[in-house]
């Protein structure tokens, strides 16, 4: 009897976290790293490049609203890893041809690179590492949230698995780097489509919300096609919509200085 209790025992840890999916269903709940990976790459990696449209729109507490328009590229060096991304803006006249570039490391110790070009001044500018936690050309999108945070920059708990969401808790490695203590990720079970994230201040107040508030399917590919921040302290949001996406276009390497000046047709149109 003692050595049932034991091997029934040995059984019982062995087996994988378990919980309720959806229609009562059991669903297996995989680990912390298992989840936050996957999410980065349906939020930053689908297929091996990619291109869209995206008209934002910036609204302040006094509900006047600022419009740019731009293209966006990528192209990856392998899922997960190293990227590419060049922004050539449209719209407004005051902004257009101007170009931001950024060429992101996965490895937390060495810096992205990041350029942006201001077309009425013909001037190429470098984008400091401590800068990319700033305003992206006057909204509530960081320039970060362009190209996404390296997962090894944070530590993750999964702090709560409901019905159609895990919940991720991120704390960075190097509090001093950064403006928020923590923030938590709402990711859709089915999709991993991270569709909520809340940014904590030092003080631990929700002071900053990015939401996922329209998801399509785009080559097979799940593809967030609206997104809004809200900055809670400031009382203003901008919206991003995202149509024209593409993915898996053969992008030649268009991500240079040489292409700052004069962007390719793949950027302008």
């Amino acid at each position: 009897m003692k050595q049932l209790l034991t091997v029934i025992l040995i059984l019982a840890l062995s087996l994988p976290i378990v919980a309720a999916g959806e229609n009562g269903a059991s669903k297996e709940v995989p680990d912390v790293e298992t989840i936050v990976n996957k999410a980065n790459i349906v939020a930053y990696y689908q297929g091996k490049d990619g291109k869209a449209n995206v008209k934002m729109t910036v609204t302040n507490k006094r509900n006047q609203k600022r419009l740019h328009e731009f293209n966006i590229l990528r192209k990856d060096t392998e899922d997960g890893g190293d990227q590419k991304y060049f922004v050539y803006f449209l719209k407004p006249p005051d902004v257009r041809k101007m170009v931001y570039m950024v060429h992101k490391h996965a490895d937390p110790d060495k810096d992205d690179d990041r350029w942006l070009y201001l077309p009425a001044l013909d001037l190429e500018k470098r984008i400091a590492a401590g800068d990319k936690r700033t305003s992206f050309v006057g909204s509530d999108f960081l320039y970060e949230d362009v190209s996404g945070r390296s997962l090894k920059e944070d530590t993750h708990e999964l702090i709560k698995t409901a019905d159609k969401f895990f919940i991720v808790k991120n704390v960075p490695k190097k509090p001093d780097t950064v403006e928020f203590s923590y923030y938590n990720v709402s990711i859709d079970r089915k999709t991993y489509v991270p569709m909520k994230m809340e940014f904590y201040d030092k003080d631990n107040k929700l002071y900053r919300v990015i939401e996922a508030e329209k998801v399509g399917k785009i080559q097979d590919f799940h593809t967030v096609l609206k997104s809004v921040v809200s900055n809670l302290k400031t009382g203003s949001k901008t919206e991003m919509e995202f149509s024209d996406v593409k993915y898996n276009i053969n992008l030649k390497d268009i991500f240079t200085e040489r292409y700052l000046r004069r962007p390719p047709r793949e950027a302008i149109r």
